[in-house]
């Protein structure tokens, strides 16, 4: 069977700098054998990240976010794409991120190449609050063939967005990691006081303020170390401050997934904290794979991702979430249970899979298209 050839990219730096970028360079390296990758991004590149794309483009045009110059940049983004496209006239294009600069000028200078429309949470979470991020995902929803999402809960809000015009066009292909990656799972610990994880996006939807009021309540002083950047990290630490936690919580930047990965042998739990829509929970899957008990806010996206799997509670609930933790502590029998459940539930999410289910859904969206 001959290889495709798919256009795809996302209008942010060529650097392994957010989860989209992470698993963007997974899906496309586990489709090598099947699609012949050129993914467009922003300069700078990282000159030492080993991504999964075949071939890289740097777009010429300068960012703008949602504003006044958001249009003029979409029209200086299809210029770059019109290039591209009529050098490289692939079987069909992958726009990541339903409300991104990139994917608006990819749907309107696709010309007569099938459009597949990748969700990625942080799209689908602008559109319900941003006027302009909405009528950007409604058109690339109406321009693309087929639009995937994750799960049908993030499928389902999209449905919404869109006034369920679209309901048609939707695939579902869930999301994986690099299994085969993943070194000898972690042994739950004996102790009464835990380690715990949360890594992600500081910001107000990740809601990581729920984990550090949380640990204020708990019974036993547990310890907490949260890792990543973003616009909430000050007032995160403010309110550690406040609450006399200091000693008990610690703030690190954000780290390579190689350097997370080796670093969950120094946690005995990893919290997920999201208050509002989760596409996926990615990190939370990636925690499991190695054997840590997660601890996760019971949002529609997780819940589907993790389910039994996990110690749920509910979103926003500080004092529910402190309980979880001094359960988890209390009962080691829990925690191996946990530890074994998301051993499971990890092993449903390879990137494999992923990669054999959007090789599919690409290849119906280029029949359909012919």
């Amino acid at each position: 069977m001959t290889r495709m050839r798919i256009t795809t990219g996302i209008d942010l730096p060529l650097e392994p700098s957010c989860g989209s970028m992470l698993f963007c360079s997974d899906l496309y390296g586990a489709m090598a054998d099947r699609a012949r990758t050129t993914f467009l991004a922003l300069p700078p590149a990282n000159p030492g990240w080993q991504h999964g794309f075949e071939e890289t483009v740097l777009a010429t045009t300068a960012k703008a976010p949602y504003g006044p110059g958001f249009h003029a940049y979409v029209d200086g983004l299809a210029i770059d794409v019109h290039r591209h496209l009529d050098k490289a006239r692939p079987d069909a294009i992958h726009a990541q991120h339903l409300g991104f600069g990139l994917s608006l000028a990819l749907v309107r200078t696709a010309q007569d190449i099938p459009v597949v429309a990748i969700a990625h949470g942080t799209d689908v979470i602008a559109a319900a609050t941003n006027p302009l991020a909405r009528d950007v995902l409604t058109e690339i929803v109406a321009g693309a063939t087929t639009v995937v999402a994750p799960n049908t809960a993030l499928a389902d809000r999209i449905g919404e967005l869109t006034d369920h015009h679209y309901r048609d066009k939707m695939a579902l292909v869930p999301w994986g990691i690099p299994l085969a990656r993943v070194a000898r799972p972690l042994r739950p610990t004996h102790t009464h006081t835990l380690r715990l994880l949360h890594a992600g996006r500081l910001d107000a939807n990740k809601s990581t303020s729920t984990a550090i009021e949380g640990l204020a309540l708990t019974d036993h002083r547990h310890e907490l170390t949260v890792i990543g950047s973003g616009p909430e990290q000050d007032a995160l630490q403010h309110r550690t401050r406040e609450l006399g936690l200091s000693d008990r919580i610690r703030f690190a930047p954000f780290q390579p997934r190689h350097t997370l990965w080796e670093r969950f042998a120094d946690f005995d739990a990893f919290v997920f904290t999201t208050s509002g829509l989760e596409a996926f929970g990615l990190v939370a899957v990636e925690a499991q794979a190695h054997g840590l008990p997660v601890i996760y806010s019971d949002v529609a996206g997780m819940t589907q991702t993790l389910g039994a799997a996990g110690l749920p509670y509910s979103p926003g609930d500080a004092a529910q979430f402190a309980q979880a933790v001094d359960k988890l502590a209390s009962d080691h029998a829990l925690r191996t249970d946990l530890s074994i459940a998301g051993l499971a539930n990890a092993s449903c999410y390879d990137i494999a899979h992923s990669a054999h289910r959007l090789t599919n859904v690409t290849r119906d969206a280029i029949g359909a298209a012919t």
